[in-house]
Parts: structure tokens; C-alpha cells; sequence
């Protein structure tokens, strides 16, 4: 019965020590996004599973254990971001694959990369032929990033020269038989173009309640009372 609770007790805990060494280390720990979190979240995995069940090692043996790969994992962290120099070494770095094109053998070779392997990853990103490929890079996680050649890649409203229509909101341009002017000059209407609008629908100023501009740039009007009997 002791060692039952014991063993309980010790699972929380060790919940909660890699809940806290999840928290100080980041979300890049879940990813495992380089080599050296990678290693870490492995072995803090292994001490936090021995902590929960191998009841013949000294509790304290195990939080020695964790506190140490957690400050060694936290420094390594931060020497990384400071010293460019050793971010390579520590958290490993990115490898070109496919460069203008051509694939470079003896980058895949040194990666242990096979050209099954690429083929398989570049079907992950519906590309099925390897000749549509301009740039493939081996991300430090395992993933792979891929440029098309521009022939192949997808048109976008920029290469038709499409431009998105401004987004405006309803301006109220007649009140009560009164043109706004200042709505008028602060939205790029003039009285001319009103004036337009009204003559095409055969009505004056004086026989608007109010008009508006909508969203579109359409002119909606609702009359007087009086010119409606």
C-alpha cells in the first residue's frame, strides 16, 4: 500500500516538473524544432518516467537529475540566441537539398537523405514531379520547405495585376434637403458627381430626405414625405 501511494505521489510530481520545464523552455520544446531540445525532451521524458515508477532510486536522485538537464538545456538556449557562432553546433542548421533546380547529391549525401526520401516528402506537398522544383531545404525539425519554379507556381491576384477595391464604409452625403459638403470633400466626392446621380433620376436636392453612399459606391436615396404623396 506505501508503495502504491509513493508511486502516485511520484507521478504527479514528475507531471509537474515537465509541466514546469515545458513553461521555461517554450513551445519550441513540443515541436523539438532542434537538436539539442530534441535530445532534451527525450531524456527529461526517461527521468520523468523513472520518477513515476522506479521506486528503488532515491527520489532526490531523479529532482537532482532534472534540475541539472533543465539548466543545461536553458543554457544552452540562450548561448544559442547570443552567439550565432554556436547556433549551428547547438541547435543545428538548415540544409539545401534542391538548389536552382538541381539537386545537390552531396548535401543528400551527407544528410543520409535518399532521393525515395525526397520524393516522399515533396508528395507531402502535392508536388509529384521533382522538375517543378526550384529550391528544397531541409528544415533543422525534419520538415521540408519547398519553392516551385515560377511556372509552376500558383497565380495570385498581384500577378494579374487585381487589385483588391478599397473598403469603405455608407456616407451620408443630403440631409433634410441639405448637401453635407464636408462628407463630401472628406471621401472623394464632389458636388458635380452628386449632382450627376440626382439628374439621372430626375430629382433636386430639395426633394431628398437623406442620401448615401453604400460600401459599393452606389447612391441610395429616400425622399421627402412630401414628394412621396
Amino acid at each position: 500500500m506505501l508503495d502504491s501511494v509513493e508511486i502516485i505521489f511520484r507521478t504527479f510530481t514528475a507531471f509537474i516538473l515537465l509541466w514546469i520545464f515545458i513553461q521555461i523552455l517554450g513551445k519550441q520544446t513540443i515541436a523539438q524544432r532542434t537538436y539539442h531540445l530534441y535530445i532534451a525532451s527525450i531524456t527529461m521524458g526517461t527521468i520523468a518516467g523513472n520518477l513515476a515508477f522506479n521506486i528503488k532510486v532515491r527520489f532526490l536522485y531523479f529532482i537532482i537529475a532534472f534540475i541539472i538537464m533543465g539548466t543545461i538545456v536553458f543554457m544552452l538556449n540562450l548561448v544559442a540566441v547570443r552567439n550565432p557562432r554556436f547556433q549551428k553546433w547547438i541547435a543545428g542548421e538548415p540544409a539545401t537539398l534542391i538548389q536552382e533546380g538541381q539537386i545537390l547529391e552531396e548535401s543528400m549525401e551527407r544528410m543520409g537523405y535518399s532521393l525515395d526520401s525526397l520524393k516522399q516528402a515533396l508528395r507531402g506537398k502535392d508536388i509529384f514531379n521533382i522538375n517543378e522544383v526550384e529550391v528544397a531545404i531541409l528544415e533543422v525539425n525534419g520538415s521540408l520547405s519547398v519553392l516551385k519554379k515560377p511556372q509552376y507556381q500558383n497565380t495570385t491576384k498581384q500577378d494579374l495585376s487585381i487589385l483588391p477595391a478599397a473598403e469603405r464604409v455608407p456616407v451620408e452625403l443630403i440631409h433634410d434637403g441639405e448637401i453635407i459638403y464636408e462628407n463630401l470633400t472628406k471621401n472623394t466626392y464632389d458636388e458635380e458627381w452628386l449632382m450627376a446621380e440626382l439628374k439621372k433620376r430626375n430629382l433636386a436636392v430639395g426633394d431628398i430626405s437623406y442620401a448615401v453612399v453604400g460600401t459599393k459606391g452606389n447612391l441610395y436615396i429616400d425622399l421627402l414625405r412630401d414628394q412621396l404623396n
